[in-house]
């Protein structure tokens, strides 16, 4: 992880994304799945956005 996560939810949201980032790599070196690419980055881009407001949450807290 690049950084301390502030709670085991974030800390679960960082490993998630960080699990979608290795998948949509390991895709990207077989041929049709472009679809599943972008529905991976679409997954992982709702989960930034979880991320986003959990932190605020606890930075607010």
């Amino acid at each position: 992880m690049s950084y301390e996560a502030g709670s085991k939810e974030c800390r679960h949201l960082i490993e998630a994304k960080e699990s979608l980032l290795l998948a949509m790599e390991s895709l990207s070196n077989i041929s049709s799945t472009d679809i599943l690419q972008i529905q991976i980055k679409e997954i992982y881009n709702k989960l930034e956005g979880l991320h986003d407001k959990r932190k605020k949450i606890e930075f607010n807290s």
